[in-house]
């Protein structure tokens, strides 16, 4: 062993000495980190590899007949699907259904918000009790289901004397609405319903609408303020799905073999097309309770929801 130890030191001793030039060195390291970059590439692009392929001209029109199957189905509650250009669009590739249209789909509102308020409800309650105190008094309630604002906030912050809550609604959930203010307390006397926006525009101290414009055909807030002849002071949005790209519709599964369409909106246009009609936006919030994923379209999802106070 000996012997062999000391014949591995004379060959190591006969190997010529080489110098490492910062070249050779630079090389060197250039080498080792191309080797060490490629396997890390190798595995962490592995995902986007098999979404790539997912996603590509061959296997793409297989995927999206999945999800399309997918989104009718009661997997596909609350979900969203395809890009259109206009509601006419959006809606050819629904099956008929009543849309909002439905009373089943009151169920939640009249069991748990109208008892409850959420996260993103405290800037609303914020801005609305400041707008009271300034002399607010009525309120026009743009998509407010059986009156769930109404219930909810009297909890909270104090209503005026001679408050006026007007809710906007399609037929059967304004049916329901009606029926519960006549059951409820004196106060709920301020509570009434409209189903025709167009009507009640006009008038108002305050507009609230909380995740129901984007399901409005033609009601951007700036073509319903156009409509007025005498425009509100306060504007209160909110749960409204805006991002940096351009606007699109699509459509959503909204439970109870019902499907709608909806708008998403430029944030920089939505805010500006208001503001040029003498507005100032006061605050904005993030709604991270909602989000938008919209299956093929990674480009167009929109990963929060948002609120904005508009005053004048």
């Amino acid at each position: 062993m000996l012997a062999s130890f000391q014949a591995g030191i004379r060959k190591e001793r006969c190997r010529p000495f080489r110098v490492s030039t910062p070249a050779a060195r630079q090389k060197r390291d250039r080498q080792r980190s191309s080797r060490g970059w490629d396997a890390n590439m190798a595995y962490s692009s592995a995902p986007q590899i098999v979404r790539q392929i997912l996603e590509g001209p061959v296997a793409r029109p297989v995927l999206q007949h999945w999800r399309r199957q997918r989104f009718f189905s009661e997997a596909g509650f609350a979900g969203f699907f395809g890009l259109f250009k206009s509601f006419a669009e959006a809606r050819s590739t629904l099956p008929p259904n009543p849309e909002f249209d439905n009373a089943a789909l009151a169920a939640e509102y009249v069991d748990v918000r109208t008892k409850k308020i959420f996260a993103y409800d405290y800037p609303v309650m914020w801005w609305l009790e400041r707008a009271f105190r300034d002399g607010a008094t009525k309120v026009l309630d743009i998509g407010g289901s059986v009156g769930v604002h109404f219930y909810a906030y009297r909890r909270y912050i104090e209503m005026p004397k001679d408050l006026s809550w007007r809710v906007v609604e399609v037929p059967a959930i304004a049916s329901i609405g009606r029926e519960m203010a006549s059951h409820a307390e004196a106060d709920a006397g301020a509570l009434s319903f409209a189903e025709n926006l167009t009507e009640v525009l006009s008038g108002n101290d305050i507009w609230i609408s909380a995740g129901a414009l984007h399901f409005l055909d033609n009601a951007r807030p700036a073509q319903l303020l156009q409509q007025c002849e005498q425009r509100p002071r306060h504007i209160l949005l909110n749960k409204e799905p805006l991002y940096d790209g351009e606007d699109y519709v699509t459509t959503v599964n909204i439970g109870d073999g019902c499907f709608a369409p909806a708008h998403v909106f430029n944030r920089q246009r939505f805010v500006s097309e208001v503001e040029a009609l003498g507005y100032t936006l006061r605050e904005q919030w993030q709604v991270p309770e909602r989000s938008l994923k919209l299956p093929g379209f990674p480009e167009h999802c929109v990963p929060v929801y948002s609120g904005l106070y508009f005053t004048r």
